[in-house]
């Protein structure tokens, strides 16, 4: 038998560099979140006036309901697929920030000393994108945390590895 002791470790994550340009999602994430658009584009914009459509007997019937589910389907995905390809992420020396754009930008900085704790979430159908989500546990009441979703599976670890070794840091320099 060998002996554990002997078995290499497997090589640590490098650190996700200072990055000064914004950097874009995975075009998988994309993907998904057409696929969750649609669903929930379907039920809201289509099901819900598709069910209206039936119950008040409007001219079309079923075929109108029908319609207005896959057209509900389609403009989800749209604006699911969209704003997934506009969401960016950038670390800098000051800390984390997430900007996303699709009718309204909305740019949101996490400053190195909010950051409380780090979470990283996989779903299975995460899993099966190698994709996650990070979530970033702040200070303060007004907004908790932040959420990132759609990441890259290696990139959310190199960014949870790297701003919790910074808090670390900061917490040694106290």
């Amino acid at each position: 038998m060998s002996d554990p002791a002997d078995t290499p470790l497997p090589p640590a994550l490098p650190p996700v560099p200072a990055t000064p340009d914004w950097q874009p999602l995975p075009a998988r994430a994309a993907s998904l979140a057409a696929l969750s658009g649609a669903i929930s584009g379907a039920v809201v914009f289509g099901g819900i006036p598709g069910a209206l459509w039936r119950v008040f007997d409007l001219p079309g019937g079923w075929w109108t309901a029908a319609a207005l589910v896959v057209l509900g389907g389609l403009l989800g995905a749209t604006i699911g697929y969209r704003r997934q390809r506009r969401t960016r992420w950038r670390l800098d020396g000051h800390g984390l920030g997430l900007r996303r754009d699709l009718l309204w930008q909305q740019e949101t900085r996490v400053p190195l000393s909010r950051v409380q704790h780090l979470d990283l979430r996989r779903g299975p159908i995460e899993r099966n994108a190698r994709l996650s989500t990070l979530v970033v546990h702040t200070a303060g009441s007004r907004f908790s945390a932040v959420t990132i979703s759609g990441l890259d599976h290696h990139d959310a670890e190199r960014l949870r590895d790297t701003l919790a070794h910074q808090l670390d840091q900061d917490d040694d320099a106290l």
